[in-house]
């Protein structure tokens, strides 16, 4: 699936699944920015049918409930939702 990229500061692996009308993502994706942080996303409702399935069954790894915003972090932490301190927290080191 093509993702697309911001860049920034590399932080690891940092992936963001998203929907195109969904406020909670675009103020997930904007603290990323505002972070500087390098991370690549994709709008799971903009996909082909085939590739949605694909991403849907990635995100159910780390949130198995499916929502959005998920953002993946070393594809071994997930932060669920807008959760502005946990995701701050993440890329303090």
């Amino acid at each position: 699936m093509k993702m697309e990229h911001v860049d920034g500061k590399d932080s690891g692996t940092v992936v963001l699944f998203a929907l195109s009308t969904c406020g909670w993502c675009q103020k997930t994706k904007g603290l990323l920015k505002e972070l500087g942080i390098a991370f690549d996303f994709v709008y799971v409702d903009l996909l082909p049918p085939e590739e949605m399935d694909s991403a849907i069954t990635i995100i159910e790894k780390y949130n198995p409930a499916g929502s959005f915003p998920t953002l993946v972090i070393d594809e071994d932490h997930a932060v669920i939702g807008y959760r502005e301190d946990e995701i701050r927290g993440a890329f303090r080191k």
